[in-house]
């Protein structure tokens, strides 16, 4: 599957969120292509190729074959490689970073008793709402939270091109936590693949959200998907033990591995700007669903 035909259709087949087209190239202006059976995205001279195959994510050989397609593009001065292992193409030097994506069966399995319990006091004190309309709440909250804490460069340019993501995209939607009527913590998924649905982010006020509150906002993302016939829930990458915690808790089923690979293919040319927002892709282009790793201020 090559050409304009199939890029039409990359986030119809979706099974990670760097396949979403209109997420990437919202928060990293990029210009997607195909690239074999896979997309990829340029951003001047660097060409980051989402290495999982549409027709199967796990399919290394395919991947390759996509990688060797890429290594072609004229003018390139560096490559990113995310997929389900570490292309043979790839240099001995190069930089490599290891996680894997979770994944929720739809309907997921039964909460255990503590989840159940946490949930039950969260739909107590919370009223949740589903909207498309990212209102001066929703950007309050995101600025507070990138305020009360460091964030790299690439990761905060993301959370403030959140709102260009969801004008661009209408799989997203926005799930909003409140309560006594003011906003307490919310979540954006994205329901454009026909078999995959996306936890993209969430944030919570930590003075006004109850325990659970981003539990009750997860269950009611399973709940959408479910009515829209998704088959699996893409709950992102682990990035810390305190996120792994919280998909064991609901019960991941499905993990696929993430390997980021990424070298220089000619002579340095990439502006150091794009450099800062790109390398390291696994904090500033491979979105999990989470937050990646913070430090509080002091």
């Amino acid at each position: 599957m090559t050409g304009s035909d199939a890029l039409a259709l990359v986030t119809e087949m979706a099974a990670v969120p760097e396949q979403v087209v209109a997420y990437v190239t919202a928060v990293a202006d990029s210009r997607p292509r195909m690239v074999g059976s896979c997309v990829g995205y340029q951003l001047d001279t660097h060409f980051i190729l989402v290495g999982y195959p549409l027709h199967d994510p796990a399919d290394e050989r395919s991947m390759g074959e996509a990688v060797d397609e890429a290594l072609e593009i004229p003018d390139l001065s560096r490559i990113t490689v995310l997929g389900p292992a570490k292309p043979p193409q790839a240099p001995g030097s190069c930089e490599v970073s290891e996680d894997y994506y979770s994944f929720l069966p739809v309907p997921p399995p039964p909460p255990c008793q503590k989840l159940r319990n946490m949930l039950r006091r969260a739909h107590r004190e919370l009223a949740v709402e589903k909207t498309r309309i990212w209102g001066d709440e929703h950007i309050a909250l995101v600025r507070r939270y990138l305020e009360e804490r460091i964030f790299d460069p690439g990761t905060a340019h993301i959370f403030r091109n959140i709102p260009r993501y969801l004008a661009a995209s209408p799989g997203s939607m926005i799930f909003s936590a409140r309560k006594e009527g003011r906003l307490a913590a919310l979540a954006v998924g994205e329901f454009g693949s026909f078999s995959t649905a996306f936890f993209m982010f969430c944030f919570r006020d930590p003075a006004w959200a109850p325990p659970g509150s981003i539990d009750l906002l997860l269950s009611a993302l399973l709940a959408e998907a479910g009515a829209r016939g998704h088959r699996r829930m893409n709950l992102g990458l682990q990035i810390n033990k305190g996120i792994g915690f919280f998909k064991r808790k609901w019960g991941e089923r499905t993990k696929l591995p993430y390997v980021e690979v990424s070298w220089d293919i000619a002579s340095p040319g990439f502006p150091t700007g794009l450099r800062a927002l790109f390398s390291g892709s696994r904090r500033f282009m491979a979105i999990s669903t989470w937050p990646p790793c913070e430090r509080r201020r002091h």
